[in-house]
């Protein structure tokens, strides 16, 4: 299929798509890696309670944080639409649904730091339970996100491995950087698929890796929507005339 032209409502989604990346990406880093690794203490529910009831205003910021993620989630997932249903209407169309998905477990992970919060919070009715239940109970609720987040990432990986596929037929980007966005993409999807089912393979295979390559990816299409926008794949080469037509 070769692309002819490009519409404004392509080039505005794609710096849309392209900002809305950078600016997730942005706000998850604080949120995940700021703010939840500073007061969530692996193997010790105690201890991470108390940070949380400490840190209170700064944990319910996280939320906020991530809840501003997923909003960014849905206005790249709708841009991406924008740009690549002239390509394929279906595909586009599948991968924003599954890029939804994505988007709906970041919510469900969300929801857990308020559970967690809530557990913690002294309320009169969580009296009957002692402070060390509480507690476990509130690490329960913060440990599950790990199981969602690989749910969501297992979706994630797909909508990026089409959208790498359109990126590659459309020729909007390089197709060398497209090419890497489905490797990379699909690496993504059979890695978590694999985790599933084989929890060791994480011995093999560094969770950090998983979604490493697709977030480079990612990170690469965006600085080059922002900067270079969209381009046209240059035409085919015009086949010679057979032997003997005329002309």
């Amino acid at each position: 299929m070769f692309i002819s032209t490009i519409d404004e409502s392509q080039r505005k989604a794609a710096r849309v798509a392209g900002f809305a990346y950078l600016f997730s990406m942005v706000v998850v880093v604080l949120a995940n890696f700021g703010i939840h690794e500073r007061l969530i203490v692996e193997g010790s529910a105690a201890e991470t309670a108390r940070n949380i009831m400490a840190h209170e205003r700064l944990f319910r910021v996280s939320i906020a944080l991530d809840l501003t993620y997923c909003a960014g989630v849905v206005v790249l997932l709708t841009a991406l639409y924008v740009v690549l249903r002239p390509v394929s209407r279906g595909l586009a169309l599948l991968a924003a649904v599954w890029r939804l998905v994505y988007a709906l477990m970041w919510v469900l992970m969300t929801l857990n730091l308020l559970d967690a919060l809530r557990l913690l919070g002294g309320a009169e009715y969580l009296r009957v339970f002692e402070a060390d239940r509480l507690q476990a109970l509130a690490r329960l609720a913060l440990g599950t996100s790990f199981g969602e987040y690989y749910v969501g990432l297992l979706f994630c990986g797909l909508a990026s491995t089409v959208c790498g596929y359109l990126w590659f037929k459309s020729g909007y980007i390089p197709r060398s950087l497209a090419a890497f966005g489905v490797i990379s993409s699909a690496w993504c999807v059979a890695c978590t698929f694999v985790f599933f089912i084989f929890p060791s393979f994480t011995k093999l295979v560094n969770l950090w890796w998983f979604d490493t390559p697709m977030g480079l990816f990612d990170i690469a299409t965006s600085f080059w929507l922002l900067l270079k926008g969209l381009r046209l794949p240059p035409p085919a080469p015009a086949l010679p005339p057979a032997p003997g037509s005329p002309g």
